[in-house]
């Protein structure tokens, strides 16, 4: 499957993990799905609720996190689409901690924040095993956002 997100929602997550650099950075990302491909069309930012020492290499989003995002889905006429976070001073792969936590279906992307610089987001998607993370390409195009 392939990710469209616009220049825009793009950005947006960009400056969501620079402003949680030196941590975790986290959100949902809002949208259609067409069967051929998937399209962000916003995000919903969400803190961090992981423990302080923590969310400098992990995130936790709640239960009511992703209930409040269905619920801004349903606003806009949109669905959840998966989840975007940071990796601060790290590369914009899953980890090991990121597959167990991981729902299949849901894409992921990933920026990596550099010195508190956002340089690069991919997409990931969980095999239906949970086994791996699959590379999702993304196209970055000039779509209109809802956000």
């Amino acid at each position: 499957m392939n990710l469209e997100i616009s220049t825009e929602v793009l950005r947006q997550i960009h400056r969501h993990g620079e402003a949680a650099y030196p941590e975790e950075g986290a959100g949902l990302l809002l949208g259609s799905d067409s069967g051929l491909a998937c399209t962000v069309q916003a995000i919903l930012d969400l803190p961090n609720t992981r423990e302080d020492q923590a969310r400098r290499t992990r995130y936790l989003l709640s239960a009511e996190d992703y209930l409040r995002g269905e619920a801004e889905a349903d606003r806009l006429g949109l669905e959840v689409l998966g989840v975007f976070h940071s990796h601060p001073d790290h590369p914009n792969r899953p980890s090991e901690f990121d597959r167990e936590w991981a729902w299949p279906n849901y894409s992921y992307i990933i920026t990596s924040v550099w010195s508190g610089r956002a340089i690069e987001s991919r997409a990931w998607r969980l095999t239906d095993d949970r086994q791996q993370f699959v590379e999702e390409p993304i196209a970055v195009r000039d779509l209109e956002s809802n956000s």
